[in-house]
């Protein structure tokens, strides 16, 4: 599973870039969505590299996100109550697991939004214009995504 984070605006964004952030339903900054790892999800991302920050996310950390980012329609927050009225699992801890393993998607719970809208990370970023290889936060974070969620949370 990937965790894509919008980290750039809108100004100056080619048309062909500015689409596929709105496929991706990153449609404000630090906005959040998780995706399967697919072909063409990995295309998308690739392109849009150089405004988002992306990365493998864990199930912990999912849960978390989940447990106080995560929004049912009508602007209700996720529970652990209403995971185990509306789906087969008993927790966000063991839906969170399950999505990470595979096992259960997003669609299994009804109504809940697919993009999580953050908080700016605490004590800052360090450089929204630079990529990772050269100190900012743009592009690929692999496992270290999930200190970035946590400061975001």
């Amino acid at each position: 599973m990937y965790a894509v984070i919008r980290m750039r605006g809108n100004v100056n964004v080619r048309k062909t870039i500015s689409d596929t952030l709105t496929m991706l339903r990153l449609n404000r900054i630090n906005h959040c969505v998780i995706l399967d790892e697919t072909p063409n999800n990995s295309g998308m991302i690739q392109k849009v590299k150089d405004y988002v920050a992306y990365g493998k996310i864990d199930a912990q950390t999912l849960a978390q996100i989940l447990a106080n980012r995560g929004k049912v329609e009508g602007g209700i927050s996720l529970t652990d109550e209403y995971i185990a009225e509306n789906t087969d699992f008993d927790s966000i801890a063991s839906f969170a697991e399950a999505v990470s393993e595979g096992k259960a998607s997003f669609s299994a719970v009804p109504g809940l939004k697919p993009v999580f809208r953050l908080h700016p990370p605490r004590k800052g970023h360090s450089g929204i214009k630079r990529p990772t290889q050269k100190g900012g936060v743009l592009g690929n974070h692999d496992e270290n995504i999930n200190v970035l969620l946590n400061k975001m949370r």
